[in-house]
């Protein structure tokens, strides 16, 4: 556990940061708004033949020009938050395997950090793209045990990646719901609220897989128990333009891996100008125009404000 970083003493911090920083605004009052958008079809694959005309955005319902658009791979900086809470003993052997299919998909450009949540919530020392790294640090420095503060564990992530530029993912696999009031976490735990409203505007992708549970010994825990995924992370996807995926036979868990570093490594990224300086948060709506074609991007983000003088 060396190389570990125990956050939990930096919940306060964090928690102050997170208030400030839903009270700040963009520094000027034009503003080149980034959206990333992943479009698939009807069966669920990938379409990465679109250009720019292809698509179109409003905000607040009002059609913007599209100023900025790329299909190139573009570099993601990812932090992998795994839940080693107490359910997820029986699962962690298939855990351990199928998230080396994510590190491996890891592009020159790419950079990640891994860690988990539970009695503690943990995060490895740096960023980094050393692939031995990354899975050395998954069989050997994330040990299960206790409850699920998920938002907390999400909040944190979003930290570390807080001075990153470009898109910044937080990609969280949990079995359970958060438990956070029953997490002795020596200071205050977040909520879905806080970790949405901030994602909003700071502009982080949530990415989460939900899984079932299997104890100790192995045994199946199946839907309508008590640790059925928490319904929160969907919503939590969805307004980021993330993507949420839903198992119920771990041995899927590693194509679900590959299936997240594909979609990261073939979104469009669109921009337009913000029209509007009023420091207000603003709706955004991604359509396509070719038929069948199914776009997911950030919901919301939050406009400049005013400069005075």
């Amino acid at each position: 556990m060396r190389r570990l970083g125990i956050v939990a003493s930096v919940m306060a911090a964090a928690a102050v940061a997170l208030e400030a920083q839903q009270g700040t605004v963009f520094r000027s009052a034009t503003q080149t708004v980034p959206v990333y958008v992943t479009v698939t079809d009807e069966g669920g694959h990938l379409v990465t033949d679109l250009a720019r005309e292809d698509f179109e955005v409003d905000d607040n319902g009002r059609r913007q020009p599209i100023t900025q658009f790329s299909s190139a791979i573009q570099p993601i900086s990812i932090v992998m938050m795994l839940d080693m809470s107490g359910s997820m003993t029986g699962n962690l052997p298939t855990l351990r395997q199928a998230a080396v299919q994510m590190f491996t998909r890891l592009l020159p450009e790419d950079q990640a950090r891994i860690g988990s949540f539970g009695d503690r919530i943990t995060l490895s020392e740096r960023f980094t793209n050393d692939q031995n790294e990354l899975i050395r640090a998954l069989w050997t420095e994330l040990t299960p045990g206790g409850g699920t503060p998920l938002w907390s564990a999400i909040n944190i992530a979003m930290t570390a990646l807080g001075h990153l530029e470009g898109r910044r993912v937080v990609l969280v696999l949990t079995d359970g719901k958060d438990t956070s009031e029953f997490w002795a976490s020596g200071g205050r735990s977040s909520t879905l609220p806080e970790v949405i409203r901030r994602a909003q505007v700071e502009e982080y992708l949530l990415y989460a897989i939900g899984m079932a549970s299997r104890g100790a010994t192995g045994a199946h825990v199946g839907r309508g128990s008590l640790d059925e995924p928490d319904p929160g992370l969907r919503d939590l996807a969805a307004e980021t333009g993330g993507g949420y995926f839903e198992l119920h036979e771990a041995d899927a868990l590693g194509p679900i891996f590959a299936r997240v570093a594909d979609e990261l490594h073939r979104q469009y990224l669109l921009g337009f100008i913000a029209p509007d300086a009023d420091g207000k948060l603003h709706q955004i709506t991604v359509t396509v125009k070719r038929g069948g074609a199914i776009p997911r991007a950030r919901r919301s983000y939050l406009a400049p404000h005013r400069v005075e003088g």
